[in-house]
């Protein structure tokens, strides 16, 4: 009985075929869906809550809507779905990024920004999806309406289940999202031509081979968007993010989900060309012996590769996630492992957790604007740096927001966090604004207060490779923090301190060496005057 219930299940009639392949096509699109708006609204929970929200509503429509027409169900009807569906996919692919940031710019509150987008590009094609299960329950031929149901359902769910592993971990690590999209449009004529077989008619051939013409012709042209980033050198899907490399006047940039993330200068690959990263030399002015720093996160391993050229006694180690950002920085970057510099493949909080070494300089570059790992940002884990560092080591921490006003929530958020473990917490905002920027904090185990003026004094007598005279004019050591919270393992609202930069302009100081025009247009965006000429302003 068992073997005859499982060979059923591979040998599925049409209508089984189609619900099957609905699961399939509907779980995989909402996958997508994630990676097609993370690079313009961010991948935080509101844009998540939006996806799956609108989905469950266009199924739910469809669900409804074909079970009014259930009775005029037929083979064809079911033909008709998956071609219009293929349909529809070709547009995404085609349209898809140009729709996303035109509709970026509408005025709505920053959590609800990404639903037009996700309405009107899966909306619809999820909607029609909806109508095969209905369909499929009339067409069974079973006279008992709980078992047609109860297994057009099962079937569906098994399709879905396929459908959200296929993405997650075959698709999105191996293809590129107008890729996956060409996989699923195709996998719905292919599907209609199933369904139609072996009389297929004129108008069905004419349909599938026009649809499955225009995806393929869509995925070759990568779709119509606006790009302003450059010459792409590679472009791919990792497990965790979009990730594109690109070159414009003379600088190769590490893009993560449509955001800039670490840049080279070809001609001088050391030369800082985001002048945020000049403020990792700071902690060198607070501690008088670093020889062995830890960064948690890599990208394109800049400030691991200052440091060895400029500091020939420090020895880095690099904890990275993604081991893509790994590869890319080996073949793009010019990283190369060596006795000095020891790259981990893994989460920092376990790195920190499993090793023990002790170190001089923890660095903590794996914040973003919209995608914080919230285990890096608590009380817990704040202990957990200081219990690695030196008795008179230094934590810095790299954080992307506004200095004050309603987009400083998380900043705030943080330094409060930190000084709850830290004796002394320094911070360095980066644009000379309250706009969404670099914020620069450190943190010492070293009780005793250093003044901006002793800051300078030392800057001036140090020889540290670097000037920061600018930099150290920024200088912040009393934050008012009683109105955010204190972040804990247990609470740490992350993504909700994060929304209020939802929409918000990102300004990433260059240093003055950086191409005159594209920086001057930059900076014409930008209402208050930046510390160094030159910026980069980015929406997301």
């Amino acid at each position: 009985m068992a073997s005859t219930s499982i060979g059923s299940w591979f040998r599925m009639t049409r209508p089984e075929l189609a619900v099957f392949v609905s699961g399939v096509t509907s779980m995989g699109l909402e996958i997508l869906a994630g990676r097609m708006v993370a690079p313009e609204f961010g991948s935080s929970i509101y844009t998540w809550g939006s996806i799956i929200g609108v989905f469950l509503a266009a199924l739910s429509l469809g669900y409804h809507r074909g079970g009014q027409r259930a009775a005029a169900a037929s083979n064809g009807a079911l033909v008709r779905v998956f071609i219009g569906t293929a349909a529809y996919i070709a547009g995404v692919i085609l349209l898809g990024d140009l729709f996303i940031q035109s509709t970026a710019s509408l005025p709505l509150p920053s959590r609800f920004a990404s639903l037009p987008a996700i309405t009107l590009l899966f909306g619809p094609p999820t909607y029609f999806l909806g109508f095969i299960s209905p369909y499929a329950a009339e067409l069974s031929g079973r006279s008992d309406v709980g078992a047609a149901s109860g297994h057009v359902y099962a079937v569906g769910t098994v399709g879905s289940i396929i459908g959200a592993f296929a993405t997650t971990y075959f698709l999105i690590p191996s293809l590129s999202v107008t890729n996956i999209g060409l996989v699923f449009g195709l996998i719905s004529v292919v599907t209609a031509l199933a369904l139609a077989r072996p009389d297929i008619g004129r108008d069905e051939a004419v349909w599938s081979v026009g649809i499955a013409a225009v995806l393929v012709l869509a995925s070759l042209t990568g779709g119509v968007g606006l790009d302003s980033r450059g010459t792409t050198v590679y472009h791919t899907q990792t497990a965790y993010q979009e990730l594109r490399v690109a070159d414009a006047g003379g600088t190769r940039t590490l893009y993560l989900d449509g955001q800039p993330h670490s840049a080279m200068d070809l001609d001088d690959p050391t030369r800082h060309v985001f002048d945020y990263t000049s403020y990792f030399h700071v902690p060198f002015l607070l501690s008088d012996d670093i020889d062995r720093v830890l960064f948690v996160g890599g990208g394109g391993f800049t400030g691991p590769r200052v440091f060895l050229e400029q500091y020939p006694n420090v020895t880095v180690d690099v904890v990275e996630l993604d081991p893509e950002v790994v590869s890319v920085a080996e073949e793009y970057f010019g990283v190369e492992e060596s006795p000095r510099l020891n790259v981990h493949t893994m989460d920092g909080r376990q790195y920190l957790r499993e090793t023990n070494r002790t170190y001089d300089l923890i660095v903590l570059d794996a914040y973003r604007k919209d995608k914080v790992p919230f285990q890096l940002t608590t009380q817990e884990f704040m202990q957990l740096t200081s219990d690695r560092l030196d008795e008179d080591g230094v934590l810095f921490a790299n954080i992307i927001s506004a200095p004050s006003g309603p987009a400083s929530q998380f900043y705030r958020a943080e330094y409060k966090t930190m000084r709850s473990v830290y004796p002394q917490v320094y911070s360095f905002p980066t644009a000379g604004s309250v706009a969404v920027q670099n914020i620069e904090v450190v943190a010492t185990k070293d009780e005793t207060l250093v003044t901006a003026e002793e800051l300078q004094a030392r800057n001036q007598r140090r020889d540290i490779g670097i000037d920061l005279a600018a930099e150290l004019t920024s200088y912040r050591n009393d934050e008012p923090t009683d109105d955010v919270p204190l972040l804990t393992d247990d609470r740490a609202p992350v993504d909700s301190l994060l929304d209020p930069m939802v929409g918000q302009r990102y300004v990433v100081q260059r240093t003055n060496e950086t191409n005159e025009s594209e920086a001057d247009a930059a900076a014409s965006a930008v209402d208050a005057p930046p510390v160094t000429p030159f910026v980069t302003v980015v929406r997301a």
